[in-house]
């Protein structure tokens, strides 16, 4: 255990009147042995933080979280803690442990008043537009026009941006992304682009697809628009595939394997791993010789591929291919 990796830091914890812990935010985390309590950093969340429960019946309390990264989750704030230290890429998908999440985290309406619990919410929704209908007042003693509770989402996990904003990046769509996702510097996601948790990319990419749970995409690749890479929750395996660097996933199309570096999936094209795949071969072509033909799996991995569809005989095929993508550097510079 001494050998063992931790992580720690002061959270802010949202409780219900169950509680249940709704969501933890640490607005800075540190990786190393935590210090004893004497020698604690003060938390300064001041006014943020409150013992007793306001319109949503939630306190907010500051907790001070210790982290084992290779051990299971032990609860709620434990969970935030990890995802919060994916999400400012002080660790990489797939190299923590992720084991138990789902049962530490709570189903939890997301709203623009933060989090409510999932239980008796019609009421507490009515109790937060009370209550700013009090509170509330513009200028000439006109009363504030009403202000409601919108629901973004009912989900275990919260949008990135709420808790955590990379630098060097741009998203379109920020309910798209997911808390745990890892973008890094350089990194575009489109609107129509999505990213979950334990997932993203290792450097410069377009993200126009989806980039499924445990899927991590290289420098310099594109997932196009309408795209999608099987991720480990998609079936319960627990297969991680991946893309490399310099590789295109064409739009509508899709992987159950992993694209090596300088690949390219054509449009609408979906490789599985028991996808049966010609391999292209000009010199057995030239002497009339019986192409090979093996599964997706078998080309897993493997660079400078070009996987087609043969327009004429319908066959899919690979093809080599010898150089990479080259994405736009002005626009993921700006």
């Amino acid at each position: 255990m001494s050998d063992e990796r931790t992580a720690w830091g002061w959270g802010l914890a949202s409780i219900d009147e169950a509680g249940n812990t709704l969501d933890v935010w640490y607005p800075q985390l540190e990786i190393g042995a935590a210090p004893d309590e004497a020698s604690r950093p003060k938390h300064g969340f001041g006014a943020l933080a409150y013992d007793q429960a306001d319109a949503r019946g939630v306190r907010r309390v500051p907790v001070f979280t210790v982290s084992a990264l290779d051990s299971p989750i032990t609860d709620a704030a434990d969970a935030y803690l990890r995802l919060h230290l994916l999400s400012m890429c002080m660790v990489e998908p797939n190299t923590i442990n992720l084991d138990g999440i789902f049962a530490k985290l709570a189903n939890v309406v997301w709203t623009n008043y933060g989090p409510f619990a999932v239980d008796d919410f019609a009421l507490r929704k009515m109790d937060v537009m009370n209550a700013v209908a009090k509170t509330g007042a513009i200028a000439g003693g006109m009363p504030a026009p009403r202000v409601d509770v919108n629901v973004l989402g009912v989900d275990k996990f919260p949008r990135m941006v709420d808790y955590v904003v990379p630098e060097g990046v741009r998203i379109g769509d920020a309910d798209r992304v997911r808390l745990g996702a890892h973008l890094a510097a350089g990194t575009t996601v489109m609107h129509a682009g999505f990213v979950n948790f334990n997932a993203g990319t290792l450097g410069t990419c377009m993200i126009e697809g989806r980039v499924s749970q445990g899927v991590t995409v290289g420098n310099g690749s594109d997932v196009g628009g309408g795209s999608s890479i099987m991720g480990t929750l998609s079936g319960g395996g627990k297969l991680r595939n991946s893309i490399g660097e310099h590789s295109l996933l064409g739009a509508n199309a899709g992987i159950g394997i992993s694209l090596g570096d300088n690949c390219v999936v054509e449009a609408g094209l979906y490789v599985t791993a028991g996808t049966k795949i010609t391999i292209h071969d000009k010199a057995k072509i030239a002497a009339g010789e019986p192409l090979e033909v093996v599964k997706g799996s078998e080309l897993s991995g493997k660079d400078n591929i070009l996987f087609i569809r043969n327009s004429v005989t319908g066959a899919i095929e690979a093809r080599y291919r010898k150089v990479g993508i080259a994405l736009n550097e002005k626009l993921h510079k700006n």
